[in-house]
């Protein structure tokens, strides 16, 4: 059994946005809801005298901006490999990238309606649909699995996007990707997972949130 703490980013400039594949910056706040979620992470739930530091092995990251730069200064402060995988990044949200669902809903409510209930069936316009998004997240979990294997490494942190966190939910619940929006994935929070030897992914409850 493998394990990865995935760590969404934090606030970004455009956090009121449907950003998607957007390359946009972590904000001051963003990064400190991230740092602080690793500094959380390093110790623990226990009495002092059992603390001990989370030892990841490896760090996986999207290359977008704010999953990089943030995973880039984790890997120097623990002296970790770094590896990147454009496999990890957000669903592409096509013409709605960069615009807020506010502005969606003026414009387009009915489908961003059928989009929120069954986002499946309905995919936003020039969009990544859901089929595709989870094939290539289940391809990179995957090829982290393979990774992991081959040089032993038992524990990894992984930095992504809120959509991959809550389709990794789905998988791990036998949800249907239907329900993928009502999954939670806090801004700058870890969720842990658990990889087994047949590729099935479940959630990893012992580890500190």
């Amino acid at each position: 059994m493998l394990k990865i703490d995935l760590l969404r980013h934090g606030e970004t400039t455009l956090s009121h946005t449907l950003r998607g594949s957007t390359d946009d910056d972590l904000t001051e706040l963003g990064w400190s809801q991230m740092q602080q979620s690793i500094d959380q992470s390093w110790h623990a739930n226990k009495p002092n005298s059992m603390q001990k530091q989370v030892q990841w092995d490896v760090i996986f990251s999207s290359p977008l901006k704010r999953c990089r730069l943030f995973a880039e200064s984790v890997a120097e402060q623990k002296q970790r490999p770094l590896f990147y995988d454009a496999g990890l990044q957000e669903m592409h949200f096509g013409d709605w990238e960069g615009v807020s669902t506010q502005v969606i809903y003026e414009n387009e409510p009915e489908l961003l309606a059928n989009f929120w209930q069954q986002p499946t069936q309905f995919t936003p316009p020039n969009a990544e649909n859901m089929q595709e998004f989870y094939q290539r997240i289940f391809k990179s979990l995957e090829q982290m699995q393979q990774q992991m294997l081959e040089n032993e490494w038992q524990h990894a942190l992984v930095v992504t996007h809120g959509g991959v966190i809550k389709l990794l939910k789905c998988m791990a619940l036998n949800h249907s990707l239907d329900e993928i929006l009502k999954m939670t994935a806090e801004l700058g929070q870890l969720n842990s997972f658990a990889i087994h030897e047949d590729s099935s992914i479940h959630l990893y409850e012992e580890l500190p949130q």
